[in-house]
């Protein structure tokens, strides 16, 4: 059984990096954990977090809410951002 805090991270809604998470650690086991090989993975999953949390700091300065868009949400925002 998954705790709370995985289904959390296992979450689209909560989660919108979840794509990255997973490649990043499929990397690591297919290269035997060697970082280096991972390298664009590890990259790629930095400019997903930091891109939706300056989404989320400014939806909470604006006062939006859900601070984190939903799945559904952030599919349309990227799909109009081209």
């Amino acid at each position: 059984r998954m705790s709370r805090r995985v289904q959390q991270l296992r979450d689209h809604d909560i989660n919108p990096c979840v794509v990255e998470t997973d490649a990043s650690r499929k990397c690591m086991d297919d290269n035997n954990y060697n970082k280096n090989m991972c390298t664009a993975y590890f990259l790629k999953y930095k400019s997903c977090r930091k891109f939706w949390h300056d989404v989320m700091m400014q939806r909470r300065r604006n006062g939006v809410k859900p601070e984190m868009p939903s799945a559904e949400e952030r599919k349309k925002m990227l799909e109009s951002m081209g």
